[in-house]
């Protein structure tokens, strides 16, 4: 649930839901360190094979984008958008919990990576509020930060809540 009480969940990119994925936009000052629109994350999701793109909903709203692959033997959290209408109520968190937990989940799942611009405090303070920590790694210029799959709470993630 976000702050507002609606319920989050990841889906599926569909025929039903693509453009209004696509159409996902962060605030402008944001743009430094995402992409302008998730359009550009679905294209990688498309044509690399390597990440998944989901849904990010509010009840029945497209709110947002986030995507995840799989690497040798880690599981990576990316391309996470929340359209800048709807910052401020928790939907971030609660995207990003849902997916821990369900990747989590997988029998092959030793750890959760992801990666944010060190100038961007506030992913940074959300993952690390997840138990995100900092490696030595890096993804270009960007900080990678894990978390042991053993070590993510339970719950959210219920029937229905990740459908990918």
């Amino acid at each position: 649930m976000d702050r507002t009480g609606r319920r989050i969940a990841l889906h599926d990119v569909d025929d039903d839901n693509w453009r209004a994925v696509a159409d996902v936009a962060p605030l402008d000052d944001q743009r430094r360190y995402v992409a302008a629109l998730a359009a550009r994350y679905l294209l990688l999701s498309m044509r690399e094979g390597v990440w998944h793109s989901l849904a990010v909903c509010a009840d029945d709203t497209v709110v947002g984008h986030v995507m995840w692959g799989r690497d040798d033997g880690s599981y990576w959290i990316g391309g996470m958008l929340v359209d800048g209408a709807e910052q401020g109520r928790g939907i971030g968190r609660a995207a990003a919990r849902t997916l821990m937990v369900w990747l989590a989940g997988r029998e092959d799942c030793r750890v959760l990576r992801l990666s944010y611009h060190p100038g961007n405090t506030a992913a940074r303070d959300l993952y690390v509020s997840l138990g995100f920590r900092p490696t030595d790694g890096a993804e270009g210029d960007e900080v990678v930060a894990e978390i042991p799959a053993g070590a993510v709470p339970a719950g959210p993630a219920g029937p229905g809540s990740v459908r990918g």
